[in-house]
C-alpha cells in the first residue's frame, strides 16, 4: 500500500474539479483495503468519481477502487450468476454480459462510473434498475474491520438509493457485487426512446440492440465528460402526490409525468430546469447547463466545485419558486 499526500484529484472526478486529498491510497486488493483501515484518518471511498462534487479540498483519508476480477459461480438453464470486483468499470461490464447474451443489464449501458458504485445509487435508466439483478452485496465494514455479505433484498434500495448511500456512507467499502442475469429474453423497452431508436436501428430487439439502442440515445442527449466536466444527471425527477400534481397539471398541460407507487407521479427535473430557462446557460465562472440536457450541469472551462455547486442551488430555488418542488441532487457533495 503506498500512502500519497495531497494528492490532486482534478483527474479521478469526472467534472474535473482540482481539489487535493491530504491523504490518498490505492486499493489493488484485499491486503490494501485491511491496511487503509487501520490508518487514523476519516476516510472516504472513491471509484470512477462521475457522481461526485468536489467543492473543497478533502480532509482525512480517500481509497481510490482499483480492485479488479469477476468469474462465474454458478447457472442454471434461466440465470447465470457472475460475481465481479467493484473497481471494475460499469459500462465494460454490461458490454461483457451483452457479449455473452446475458439479459438484466443492457438498458444501463454507458453509464458511467464502477460496479461498486452501482448499488450504492442504485443506478438506473429506461425503465430498469440494478436493484433488479442484484444477488449480493459482498462489502468491508471500515469501523469494524469486518467482511460482511447483504443480499439485494436487504439492501434497503430505493430510487437512487440504497442503505450504502446513507447509513452506511464512507463506512461499507463495497468489494464485490453479485449479479443475477437471465439467459432467457426478458427486454424491456417501452421506456423513453428505446422502441423508436429499435425502429430507426431496422433491427429486431434483442439483449445487444436494446444495448446499442441505449448507447445511441445517451450519447445524443449526454455530454462526454473527457469532453466536457459533467457528472451526468445532476438532480433526482422529484415524486409528487397525485393530489398536488393535479393543479400543475391544470397550469401546465404539457407537464410529462409518469405513475410512481403508491399514488404518486414522478415528473422529469430536466423539464422543469428547461421551463425555467436554465436550458444551455453559462455563467461567467465557467460552469453551466448542458444545451441538450437540462439535467445535466457542465464545467465549460475552469469552474470551481463551488461554482458548480452555487449553479445547482440557482436552479433549485427557481424550480421551487415557480412549481413549488423542490428538487433533491443526486450527485454527492464533498
Amino acid at each position: 500500500m503506498h500512502l500519497q499526500q495531497n494528492k490532486s484529484l482534478r483527474t479521478q472526478n469526472t467534472f474535473g474539479i482540482d481539489c487535493t486529498a491530504a491523504y490518498f491510497v490505492e486499493i489493488h486488493n484485499l491486503a490494501d483495503l485491511e491496511e487503509a483501515a487501520h490508518l487514523p484518518y476519516p476516510k472516504r471511498i472513491l471509484g470512477g468519481g462521475s457522481n461526485i462534487l468536489l467543492t473543497q479540498p478533502v480532509q482525512g483519508l480517500v481509497l481510490g477502487n482499483c480492485l479488479l476480477g469477476k468469474h462465474i459461480i454458478a447457472q442454471d438453464d434461466d440465470h447465470v450468476y457472475i460475481t465481479v470486483a467493484s473497481g471494475e468499470t460499469w459500462h465494460n461490464l454490461v458490454m461483457y454480459t451483452v457479449e455473452q447474451g446475458w439479459g438484466g443489464l443492457e438498458n444501463l449501458a454507458l453509464i458511467p462510473g464502477t460496479v461498486g458504485a452501482a448499488p450504492i445509487q442504485n443506478i438506473g435508466a429506461y425503465g430498469a434498475e440494478v436493484a433488479d439483478v442484484i444477488a449480493t452485496v459482498q462489502w468491508f465494514h471500515l469501523d469494524e474491520h469486518a467482511y460482511i455479505t447483504t443480499s439485494g433484498a436487504d439492501c434497503a434500495f430505493g430510487y437512487r438509493d440504497s442503505m450504502f448511500k446513507r447509513s452506511l456512507l464512507n463506512k461499507a467499502f463495497i468489494t464485490d457485487v453479485t449479479f443475477k442475469l437471465n439467459k432467457k429474453t426478458q427486454l424491456k423497452t417501452g421506456y423513453g426512446a428505446i422502441s423508436e431508436e429499435l425502429k430507426k436501428m431496422n433491427i429486431p430487439a434483442t439483449v445487444a440492440s436494446v444495448a446499442q439502442a441505449v448507447i445511441n440515445i445517451r450519447s445524443s442527449k449526454l455530454p462526454n465528460p473527457a469532453i466536457i466536466g459533467n457528472a451526468g444527471s445532476f438532480f433526482k425527477n422529484p415524486t409528487i402526490t397525485r393530489a398536488a400534481f393535479l393543479p400543475l397539471q391544470s397550469q401546465y398541460p404539457n407537464m410529462p409525468f409518469y405513475p410512481a407507487n403508491d399514488n404518486m407521479v414522478k415528473i422529469p427535473a430536466g423539464w422543469l430546469i428547461e421551463q425555467c430557462g436554465w436550458k444551455g446557460y453559462n455563467a461567467p465562472t465557467g460552469a453551466g447547463v448542458h444545451n441538450l440536457q437540462a439535467l445535466v450541469l457542465v464545467n465549460r472551462q475552469n469552474a470551481t466545485g463551488r461554482d458548480i455547486w452555487q449553479l445547482s442551488q440557482d436552479i433549485l430555488q427557481s424550480v421551487a419558486s415557480r412549481f413549488h418542488i423542490v428538487l433533491e441532487r443526486e450527485v454527492q457533495i464533498w
